[in-house]
């Protein structure tokens, strides 16, 4: 498969190791300094396009993809009061999507965790929920998004709650997430219930982005040949319940 890599940093590259790897080509990279050759014709190379830039370009970066007709995995962070827009325009264009808050298979593994021990949880009002995040000091977007997603699977379950905020609960309806930068650090969630008696917690931890780069290729591989808009559920054969 060939593929286009929009956004070429650490990530970019721990991508493009992995999908070597698998037999892959990478025929586009683009990185701040060749901007010019994020082209629709330069695209048509590519059978699949992994995004992995940041909240202030990604939006403009998935509008060019999908006009261009690329297949597209993305894994920016930070631009989804967009993400309606670009669903409309992958439906309009009959195109191929993936967006997921991490592509971890242990992350993604992690979200189902969360998800059950949440419904679990509805019953047993004693227990109070918080989440916190922990992150390199050059990840510009707090919370993160994958402490986002692990919030909204809460309060899908969590009828006690009902928003989740930064760092503090101003009322007892309201689900903290506190965002710590430390180096090195590629990623840790954790979320806690508590109660007067006890505490229960759940906890992932990367050691490194290998776990995200393979599963971006996973994604790709998925997408190549594909229409609409997919997760990592799909990828996974998590279903979705």
């Amino acid at each position: 498969m060939k593929i286009a890599l929009i956004g070429y940093g650490k990530m970019g590259k721990a991508i493009e190791e992995i999908a070597v790897s698998r037999g892959h080509e990478i025929v586009l990279k683009i990185s701040s300094s060749n901007k010019n050759e994020f082209t629709a014709e330069n695209l048509k190379k590519a059978d699949a396009a992994i995004e992995f830039t940041n909240p202030e370009s990604a939006f403009e970066n998935l509008k060019t993809l999908v006009n261009a007709g690329t297949p597209t995995v993305c894994g920016s962070t930070g631009w989804l009061e967009h993400q309606s827009g670009i669903e409309n325009l992958v439906a309009e264009k009959n195109g191929s999507f993936l967006y997921a808050s991490n592509f971890s298979i242990g992350v993604n593994l992690f979200f189902e965790l969360n998800t059950y021990l949440a419904k679990l949880m509805n019953p047993h009002s004693e227990y109070d929920v918080s989440i916190e995040e922990i992150h390199h000091t050059a990840k510009k977007d707090a919370p993160s998004g994958t402490a986002i997603t692990l919030a909204e699977q809460v309060l899908a379950q969590l009828s006690r709650k009902k928003e989740w905020t930064k760092e503090t609960e101003e009322k007892p309806t309201d689900l903290a997430i506190k965002s710590i930068r430390v180096d090195p650090a590629p990623g840790t969630h954790i979320i806690t219930y508590s109660s007067d008696i006890d505490d229960i917690e759940i906890k992932h931890t990367a050691h490194n982005r290998q776990g995200f780069a393979f599963g971006a290729v996973l994604a790709a591989e998925y997408v190549a040949n594909k229409k609409g808009i997919h997760n990592m559920k799909d990828v996974l054969g998590l279903g979705n319940g």
